[in-house]
């Protein structure tokens, strides 16, 4: 099971990102700041950290630049979730190391989630659903006309 750090400032988001991602089926651990989640990424080793950009102590951008240059977390798959939108924030996060960048406005959290998956390689954690057919008749044997030995067509007149 792939474990997922969310770093989030605002105890509510957290919560609500964290409960979507159990959700999926990874294990979650969460940081409020990125400090916080510095010491938090050697101890626990998570496979990815969701944090935003904007909190308190240290930033999102420079937690990202010391997690790329640490050995033991260089590896951790990070998406960026922040509302800064601009270009240049943009360029400054893939420049960086992340993995993702997403715009918290522009995005909903299935749009999250399908990021984690696809940062992850994961088409999901949950059980998979067993596959049923597009069309039901598709399930069905072929079955192919066989005449019976003693058809006699209709005749065009049913009185005769």
């Amino acid at each position: 099971m792939s474990k997922i750090m969310v770093v989030e400032d605002d105890a509510s988001l957290r919560e609500i990102y964290g409960i979507r991602i159990a959700a999926e089926g990874y294990d979650i651990v969460s940081a409020g700041d990125g400090e916080e989640a510095l010491a938090m990424a050697v101890r626990e080793k998570p496979d990815l950290i969701l944090a935003d950009i904007m909190m308190p102590k240290i930033s999102g951008f420079d937690m990202l630049d010391i997690l790329r240059s640490t050995p033991e977390t260089a590896y951790i798959k990070v998406i960026m979730m922040t509302a800064l939108s601009g270009d240049e924030q943009r360029r400054r996060g893939e420049r960086l190391g992340a993995d993702r960048y997403l715009v918290k406005s522009q995005v909903g959290i299935e749009d999250m989630v399908n990021a984690i998956h696809d940062v992850l390689h994961d088409k999901s954690t949950k059980a998979p659903e067993p596959e049923q057919p597009a069309n039901p008749s598709d399930s069905m044997p072929e079955q192919t006309y066989q005449p019976q030995a003693n058809y006699e067509p209709a005749t065009a007149n049913p009185a005769q």
